[in-house]
């Protein structure tokens, strides 16, 4: 499951992976648990790349796969909550773009889907270049999409319901941001993979979205 930031990738997938007794994997906050690693390590931007990839790569995270009660920790310390802060959103995208990084990011991602696929038997992953970089060949590739203002929207309730401070014209800047950075790096751009289907959730509810990927997987035969 691919696609931007505020498509409603987080809720679909949990909710898709619980429907079909799979796994479930968010890759999106794993590149932001590193980026909070390379914060508290007091760097940012400004900072020599070697600096921000040594950090980084090192950082101990550990992501649960469970979709029912979905974690992320660092050092052992559930940060799920923190990650999602102002900080580590500005600079998520700049972390994330460096090559080495996503090297050693993919190589962890691919071990826990192969775990999950050897045990459970099947997992949901979301991210920015699932389909077409860390699972090319997937059974089945979605790219979730809608505008920027529905986006900026969703993004700005999210925020509003954990207890952050909303302005809806910062957050309709950050999601400009975070397309123009995720989309023009150098490394896995954030594009959806020729073989992936599109689905558009402006005009869509949640369950909406979910029961059209429900069709999908069955279609596909992908349910035991």
């Amino acid at each position: 499951m691919d696609g931007p930031s505020g498509t409603g990738k987080s809720t679909v997938s949990r909710r898709l992976a619980a429907a079909c007794g799979a796994a479930y994997l968010d890759t999106g906050a794993m590149y932001r648990a590193v980026t909070l690693a390379v914060l508290r390590a007091g760097l940012d931007e400004d900072s020599p790349a070697e600096d921000i990839v040594a950090v980084a790569t090192a950082a101990p995270v550990e992501p649960t796969t469970d979709p029912e009660a979905p974690r992320i920790r660092l050092g052992g310390q559930d940060v799920a909550a923190e990650i999602r802060g102002a900080a580590v959103t500005k600079l998520v995208s700049a972390v994330s773009a460096l090559a080495a990084v996503r090297t050693v990011l993919v190589e962890r991602q691919r071990a826990i889907i192969t775990e999950e696929l050897s045990g459970i038997g099947g997992i949901v992953v979301e991210g920015r270049d699932i389909g077409s970089v860390v699972v090319p060949d997937a059974a089945l590739k979605v790219y979730l999409t809608a505008s920027e203002e529905i986006r900026a929207a969703r993004r700005s309730r999210q925020d509003a319901k954990a207890g952050r401070v909303v302005d809806p014209t910062v957050t309709l800047a950050d999601v400009r941001r975070r397309d123009r950075l995720d989309s023009t790096r150098a490394t896995s751009p954030l594009h959806a993979a020729a073989d992936a289907l599109i689905l558009d959730t402006d005009d869509l509810s949640v369950d909406a979205v979910l029961a059209e990927l429900l069709r999908l997987v069955a279609e596909r035969g992908l349910l035991t």
